[in-house]
């Protein structure tokens, strides 16, 4: 199985830039164009929040008519960007999203199980996970210990050490652990927020983020550092499973690069 991740795409409406400057619908368009060239074709898309700026209405259109092309199903978690109601609307074709409360849900159709995680405070920058979602996440979990899974959320559970996004993280993260480390079965834990590639050991698995598929945020460590963007190329990732030996992931540089080029199998002279 081959699962395709991408997060954190911030859709304007049409014709406008992010901040003035980020192209964020050219950027996706590519991104979709690049996962549509994939060979294997992935078994599915997976997008890790802050699908678009602002949660209007209108840019839910526009991030849907951008994602119309992919060539694979595609389920999708809200962003601390996010709006519940107006992303509910936009994906209400899908028949994934709960018709109401958190847009937590389990996707059991495939050989690896996913659990996707509704984060989202409204308002504010970091995330949560109250009490009713890690209730939910455990009944979900413990319904199925013999599937090995992929849990989805906009905010990852762990510091990343760029201080300014820690400072906009998860509450609930201890208990989310717990749960975690009780439940073996979860081979990785899928994020985004951070516009980078980031991964760590977290509660007896691995959890990580994936780079934004428009601007990446600017690798400084330093405390003071301020928080800033940069245009790295952007990317996605690619998640691989195999039965028996677990998931492989592969992190991708989204643009035109020269090659391939094929490796000779001449001998070497002399």
């Amino acid at each position: 199985m081959l699962i395709a991740h991408i997060t954190d795409p911030h859709i304007m409406p049409p014709e406008t830039l992010l901040m003035g400057m980020v192209d964020t619908a050219s950027a996706l368009e590519r991104a979709v164009a690049a996962l549509n060239r994939l060979e294997p074709l992935p078994d599915m898309a997976v997008l890790t929040g802050d699908l678009v700026e602002t949660g209007a209405p209108e840019e839910y259109a526009h991030l849907r008519a951008l994602l119309a092309p992919l060539r694979m199903p595609t389920f999708a978690i809200p962003g601390n960007h996010d709006a519940r109601d107006a992303m509910r609307k936009g994906f209400r074709g899908d028949g994934y999203l709960p018709r109401h409360g958190f847009l937590n849900y389990a996707i059991d159709d495939y050989p690896l199980r996913i659990v996707a995680l509704d984060t989202l405070v409204p308002g504010e920058g970091g995330g949560m996970l109250c009490s009713e979602r890690l209730q939910w996440v455990q009944s979900t979990l413990a319904a199925a210990r013999d599937r090995p899974t992929v849990v989805l959320m906009h905010h990852p559970p762990f510091p990343t050490g760029i201080r300014r996004m820690d400072q906009a993280g998860l509450s609930g993260s201890a208990g989310f652990a717990q749960i975690i480390r009780d439940h073996p079965q979860v081979e990785r834990i899928l994020c985004g927020h951070l516009h980078r590639a980031i991964e760590t050991r977290f509660a007896g698995t691995l959890a990580g983020t994936a780079p934004s598929t428009a601007h990446q945020i600017a690798l400084d460590l330093r405390p003071e550092a301020r928080l800033a963007f940069t245009f790295e190329p952007p990317g996605y990732q690619l998640h691989y499973w195999r039965d028996g030996f677990g998931l492989v992931t592969h992190t991708a540089a989204i643009g035109d690069w020269p090659g391939p080029y094929f490796y000779s199998r001449k001998p070497a002279a002399g």
